[in-house]
């Protein structure tokens, strides 16, 4: 009788650290002696990441990853412990609407709460249980305030940051939001921080400097380490920069986009997306980066209709982009969808809730139904 044999990829720890090769998709590497005494252990390939970057997670007998069983709150990478399935759609011009929705499953949205003050372009960041939104414009604010993601009802005072700004982009690993960029009568190269991780209030504190002052980009993009802030309003601008969010420090340059005002932008633990925006008109393109690899830009795909001033969320898994500004300057309830692994174009989630006011300057963020 035959028998095939199958032998997987295998190496020390050590080796696996001195190599450090990069695993092609779906391909199996075996550590066969953890230096924390756990063996083995086993990593999965996606063709990008290398064996010690931190996006390639260990996924089979880990006790050194913890965060591997919890904080997706049913959607997603379970290893993305700052997001969550449920999505949230804050603010707007005039509003202090909030709205939530299934970022897993298609449908429209439905009524949170209020924003302890009306606002719009502001920016919202995550913890998996607090939702936090920084700053915007109604007149001027710094406030900061917060929701309990899991349970409907109105935020909350969280604190307040550093400076008065509108237009700046979140970033979070779950420990730590930060926010850069805004526009305060200028644009501004500032980058902030507060603390996350089930702290509920506390003000902004400095972080450093992006490369080059720019606004009015709606979200920023990040992994478990680093986080990377597209631009731009009016200038022209197509920079990105990027952070090592534990760290503060100044900013560094990532590579170039397409130079659109007011896009937004989402990512999952690999890659970053960013879509719509406004040169001459709405516009209708997604692009995307590779988080870890600095560089510019790609083609994506396509949103379902051209808009811009528009939010991004994503549970790591999905990305959700929703309300915004279409092709006639009229404010949309629209809610798109796209597989962040996988380029092409979005498709229909439904919409935001009908009742909130006119849904564009918006911002998004994410984390656990329960």
């Amino acid at each position: 009788m035959s028998k095939l044999a199958i032998k997987f990829r295998s190496d020390s720890a050590g080796g696996w650290t001195t190599h450090n090769p990069t695993l092609a998709f779906g391909e199996i590497g075996v550590e066969f002696d953890s230096a924390s005494g756990v063996a083995p252990k086993f990593k999965i390939g996606n063709g990008i990441n290398a064996w010690s970057d931190s996006a390639t997670k260990y996924f089979i007998n880990d006790s050194d990853q913890a965060g591997l069983s919890g904080g997706g709150g049913g959607g997603g990478d379970p290893s993305a412990t700052w997001y969550g399935s449920r999505g949230l759609h804050a603010g707007g011009l005039s509003s202090n609407a909030i709205d939530y929705f299934d970022i897993t499953s298609a449908g429209n949205a439905s009524d949170f709460g209020d924003l302890t003050v009306s606002r719009r372009v502001f920016s919202g960041v995550s913890d998996t249980t607090y939702g936090v939104f920084a700053g915007g414009l109604s007149t001027f604010t710094d406030t900061i305030d917060y929701v309990t993601i899991a349970t409907t009802g109105n935020a909350q005072d969280f604190g307040d940051m550093t400076a008065t700004t509108r237009g700046h982009m979140g970033v979070s690993n779950g420990n730590r939001g930060v926010f850069a960029g805004g526009y305060d009568g200028s644009s501004t190269n500032k980058i902030e921080y507060i603390t996350l991780g089930g702290q509920t209030s506390g003000n902004g504190t400095d972080f450093g400097d992006l490369t080059v002052a720019r606004s009015d980009t709606t979200g920023g993009m990040n992994d478990a380490t680093r986080g990377v802030f597209p631009s731009t309003y009016g200038t022209g601008l197509n920079v990105m920069d990027y952070i090592t969010i534990a760290s503060a420090g100044n900013a560094t340059d990532f590579g170039d986009h397409q130079g659109l005002s007011y896009q937004c932008a989402t990512s999952d633990l690999t890659r970053g997306v960013i879509a719509g925006g406004s040169s001459g008109g709405a516009k209708d393109h997604i692009a995307y980066i590779t988080i870890q690899t600095t560089g510019d830009a790609a083609d994506f795909g396509d949103l379902t209709e051209k808009r811009w001033q528009l939010a991004a969320t994503s549970d790591a898994t999905y990305g959700i982009f929703s309300g915004g500004r279409d092709l006639s300057n009229a404010a949309t309830n629209t809610i798109d969808r796209i597989s962040i692994a996988t380029t092409g174009n979005a498709t229909d989630h439904g919409d935001l809730n009908k009742g909130s006011n006119a849904r564009r300057f918006g911002c998004s963020t994410s984390g656990s139904p329960s």
